[in-house]
Parts: C-alpha cells; sequence; structure tokens
C-alpha cells in the first residue's frame, strides 16, 4: 500500500481527510443515504487528489492553481458535511470531527497560497 508523504503536511493530513469521507461514504450508504454521501465522496477525495497533482506542477502558477481546486473542493466538501448534519444524517460529535479536520485543510491550503503567492522567485 502506498502512503502518503508525512514529510508533507498537507499530503498527509488530505489523504487522512479522504479516507476519513470514504469510511463516512460507506457508513452513510449503509444507511440508505447515496445522493448526499456521493457528492461528499467526490468533493473530499478531491482535495487529496489536488494536493498530489500541486506536488508536479509545470510552474509557481500551476502550483498555486492546483491548491486553490483543492481549496474549493475542502469548501464544498464542509457544504455537504453541514447538510449531511442538518439532514440528521449525521450526529453531532461525528459531524464535529470531521468538520474540523475540513477546516483545518481550509486554513492550511489557504495559508500556503497565500504564502506561495508573496514569495518572490
Amino acid at each position: 500500500m502506498t502512503k502518503p508523504d508525512n514529510k508533507n503536511t498537507v499530503s498527509a493530513k488530505s489523504f487522512a481527510f479522504a479516507l476519513r469521507v470514504v469510511k463516512a461514504y460507506k457508513y452513510l450508504t449503509a444507511q440508505n443515504e447515496y445522493v448526499l454521501s456521493k457528492q461528499l465522496l467526490r468533493s473530499g477525495t478531491s482535495i487529496g487528489a489536488n494536493c498530489r497533482e500541486a506536488k508536479n506542477a509545470q510552474s509557481r502558477l500551476d502550483f498555486i492553481n492546483k491548491l486553490n481546486i483543492a481549496l474549493k473542493e475542502a469548501d464544498e466538501t464542509s457544504y455537504w458535511l453541514e447538510l449531511l448534519y442538518a439532514g440528521d444524517y449525521i450526529d453531532e460529535q461525528s459531524y464535529t470531527s470531521i468538520y474540523e479536520d475540513c477546516v483545518e485543510l481550509i486554513k492550511l491550503l489557504t495559508s500556503i497560497i497565500k504564502t506561495t503567492k508573496d514569495t518572490k522567485n
């Protein structure tokens, strides 16, 4: 099994988050919830995929673009989590735990993007 690069915090955190989303999807589909859970699965796993793509960016602009896409996906994921919680598909403890991880990714991605834009090279 391939493991995420633990030296790269955003890669490791986005991989761990994607794994949590996959497990949440399994739980939700076992509860016969298919529509929102599929949206959550798509956006929640896309964060890590775009972070992985950013590692091999062709330029600084391409790097920023890939991370911006990851940021948008993280924001979308937070929306699906809010909707699942408001719709009583997930309990408060589960929601709070995974939502906090999502917010942490949003903050981390925002910081990396800002720092990269501000750095002259």
